[in-house]
């Protein structure tokens, strides 16, 4: 008797090495464990292209050029001296300086190719004291990867990708801010379309948005090489997660000179960008001294943006670094949308200079690092009317100078890894359908999901971004304002307060009265 064929579905092979990395990990915490095994990802994929590079020019007649690393530079090939080659440390997988070799490989590599400069672990596999055992099962499970089989499948960045995202989550809330979930930057590289020029993400983590941008330029069947990319990020970690991220992928950036605070430290400070996407920490405080930066450039004439909450001062740098026709893409935490003091003086200015252009609410659950809903900005610096191509696509946008486009995105999405939310493809695709036809055309406004408002009627709602002062919402029960809520509850409370502490007063004077003095 035949037997039957297995229906069973093979995974695919990013979440097959997941799944044994993590069970190698140990005692070793998600924040460090990510470094080990992201850097032997690059590792293994550097040592690849190498490999096939040399046979090259082995199948070419020109062994003499093999230890010569302009040959392999010329193809945006990494050169790697023998002790950094994988199949070198595959050898001695077993040894008990493993970790050590793994160091001074990456050491070698960094050292001899300037494109890397900063961006590799430094004595970090020495000093966290890795069980060698495990360590070198690790090394056999990406061996297991063939990096370079499909080049059009982009494994190596699948597999980083995968593995970035899954850090993340199981580094949870408080951390992980290295990471944007994955449909929120599809989502704002759709919208914005950086097609061609100069990108800058402020705070760029691990690089998920220049990797989606290019990405986009690809599936727009652009030229990659017609983008140039700047970034900056904070954490050292982080910063040699993008360049290593950027450098698996062939994608060539400069991410300033160091890892650096983007307000203390600009390492980009003449720019002048075509597009920004950015996910900067959400309310960051004290991010400046009390008498610190209140003569930045960047504020360029706005009020000085509050110590007390960094959101605004992230707004001023991108508005700062977009050229004519720059458009940003960010999110930030809904607080931004109503604030009172600078951030309503900030605000109102923004508007009144017709920056903003299309404010899209999005749901709970999204980030796995806060659990709260926020917002996405889209500031246009030229919202006159204009044409613009997209690979074979001529879009002819109108003018939409004094108008902004609100969503509310609360309701869409579905569910990932049972309590996180992700939009969809389609999402994806209802969200930038309104969005790029409210552009070119008058729309019509749908309650519940979108409405393109005046300006006018954006100041007679005293220059509020909360989208659910413009949507029109069907169920009654669902048009709530949370801010109008909050104050009613804040005003509900204090009054509450007020009645105790009179009737607790009143309490103490009628047993005064009665001669017995009670003392708190």
């Amino acid at each position: 008797m035949a037997k039957k064929a297995s229906t069973k579905k093979e995974k695919p092979i990013e979440v097959t090495l997941w799944d044994a990395a993590n069970k190698l990990r140990g005692s070793v915490e998600p924040a460090e464990y990510k470094h080990v095994v992201l850097s032997l990802i690059f590792l293994k994929f550097a040592s690849d292209k190498f490999e096939n590079q040399r046979a090259k020019l082995i199948s070419e007649g020109k062994e003499k050029y093999l230890e010569m690393p302009a040959f392999y530079n010329q193809n945006n090939v990494f050169f790697l001296e023998e002790a950094s080659r994988w199949n070198y440390l595959i050898k001695k997988s077993k040894q008990n300086d493993i970790a050590l070799l793994i160091d001074t490989a990456l050491h070698t590599i960094e050292k001899n190719n300037k494109a890397l400069k900063g961006a590799l672990p430094d004595n970090y596999f020495s000093r966290l004291g890795l069980d060698v055992t495990k360590l070198a099962s690790l090394l056999d499970t990406i061996n297991k990867i063939d990096t370079t089989k499909d080049p059009k499948q982009d494994l190596v960045g699948k597999v980083y990708e995968y593995f970035l995202s899954k850090f993340a989550l199981a580094e949870g809330k408080g951390k992980g801010e290295f990471y944007t979930p994955k449909s929120i930057v599809n989502l704002i590289a759709e919208m914005i379309e950086p097609y061609k020029g100069i990108i800058y993400d402020p705070a760029c983590g691990s690089g998920g948005m220049f990797v989606q941008s290019i990405k986009f330029i690809e599936a727009h069947h652009g030229n990659k090489k017609e983008v140039s990319i700047y970034g900056q990020e904070y954490t050292n970690t982080t910063y040699k997660l993008a360049k290593m991220n950027l450098a698996i992928r062939g994608i060539s950036g400069n991410l300033g000179e160091k890892a650096a605070n983007t307000f203390l430290d600009d390492q980009h400070k003449d720019l002048k960008a075509d597009f920004i996407m950015a996910n900067p920490p959400f309310n960051q405080k004290d991010w400046r001294a009390e008498n610190e930066l209140l003569d930045d450039p960047r504020w360029m004439g706005y009020d000085v943006p509050p110590k007390s909450n960094a959101n605004y001062g992230w707004i001023l740098n991108m508005v700062s670094k977009l050229s004519d026709n720059g458009v940003a893409g960010f999110i930030l935490a809904n607080g931004a949308l109503s604030g009172s003091g600078e951030e309503y003086k900030i605000r109102k200015k923004l508007i009144e200079n017709k920056l903003v252009e299309a404010i899209l609410v999005l749901p709970q659950n999204m980030f796995y690092t806060t659990n709260i809903s926020v917002t996405l900005w889209i500031l246009n610096k030229n919202k006159k009317k204009q044409t613009r191509k997209i690979g074979d696509e001529i879009r002819n946008h109108r003018d939409r100078e004094n108008e902004i486009l609100f969503m509310d995105l609360r309701e869409t999405g579905i569910p990932f890894e049972k309590k996180y939310i992700q939009f969809s493809d389609d999402d994806i695709k209802r969200i930038t359908g309104t969005y790029h036809q409210w552009q070119v055309e008058e729309i019509e406004n749908i309650p519940e999901f979108c409405y393109a408002a005046s300006i006018e009627e954006v100041e007679k709602k005293d220059f509020s971004l909360v989208p659910s002062k413009y949507i029109e919402f069907i169920n009654r029960d669902e048009n709530i304002d949370f801010d109008e809520k909050m104050n009613n509850l804040k005003n509900e409370v204090s009054e509450l307060l007020k009645e105790e502490a009179q009737s607790k007063k009143d309490l103490l004077n009628v047993f005064k009265e009665l001669g017995y003095e009670i003392k708190l």
